[in-house]
Parts: structure tokens; sequence; C-alpha cells
């Protein structure tokens, strides 16, 4: 059984919005720090994908890149154990295959720091995101 189920995603306009849930099995979500990150197309297999979002386990503390700040938010509902990304004022450079990823237990959601290619222990299946111009 995959851990982390992804589901949403597909295209939408400029300016647009979509949310992407993630639902946790398994495991317990509260125990852990999430991420959001993702692929751009054309990128080689194995090349790093962009971080985009982190949310602590409890959801008080997130940190963003720079690229999705002020128009991403990561969010979670540890009752249900399902981690979200809502995507709004989105552009066609936002055009990716999304992830979520669990932080390894003991991560620290750090604001204005950007998490090491190894601090993620389990990634969703991915879902495509299109925004057409």
């Amino acid at each position: 059984e995959d851990p982390l189920v992804q589901s949403g995603g597909g295209t939408v306009q400029f300016g647009g919005s979509l949310r992407l849930p993630c639902a946790a099995s398994g495991f317990t979500l509260s125990n852990y720090a999430m991420a959001w990150v993702r692929q751009a197309p054309g990128e080689a297999p194995g090349e790093r994908p962009e971080w985009t979002s982190s949310i602590d386990m409890s959801g008080g503390t997130t940190n963003y890149a720079d690229s999705v700040k002020g128009r991403f938010t990561i969010s979670r509902d540890n009752a249900k154990n399902t981690l979200y990304l809502q995507m709004d004022s989105l552009k066609p450079d936002d055009t990716a295959v999304y992830y979520c990823a669990r932080h390894p237990r003991g991560f620290i959601v750090r604001p204005g720091t950007t998490p090491k290619t190894g601090e993620y222990d389990y990634w969703g299946q991915g879902t495509q995101v299109t925004v057409s111009a």
C-alpha cells in the first residue's frame, strides 16, 4: 500500500486555481512535517525536483519557496490524515508534476530555508498540473 496517495491536478487557465489533496495511509500524518515538490516538464530523470513548500506537524509553521510565496498555501487536516496544496494565481511556469513528500521524523520546518535533497523519505505518485496561457 502506497503511504501517500495523491489526487486532483489537471489543466487550468492562467490566473486560475487548483487544490491538490494527498492522503496518508499506514502512518500517522500528525507525527511528520510534510512538503510539496514539483518536477517541471523536460527535466532529466533524477534531476532534483523543485521544493515549493513545507508544513510542520501541527500546521502552525509553514515555509514557501519565493517562486510560490503569496500564491500557494500548504495546509493539513491531521484528523483526516490529509495534506493539501491550494494553488492560486497560477502561471504557465507552474506547469509541472507535483509530489507530496514526507520529511523524516524529527525534521524541523525553518521559514526562509530550503530543505536539502535527502530530507524526504516518502513520496506520493505525482499529479500533473498544466497551466495554459
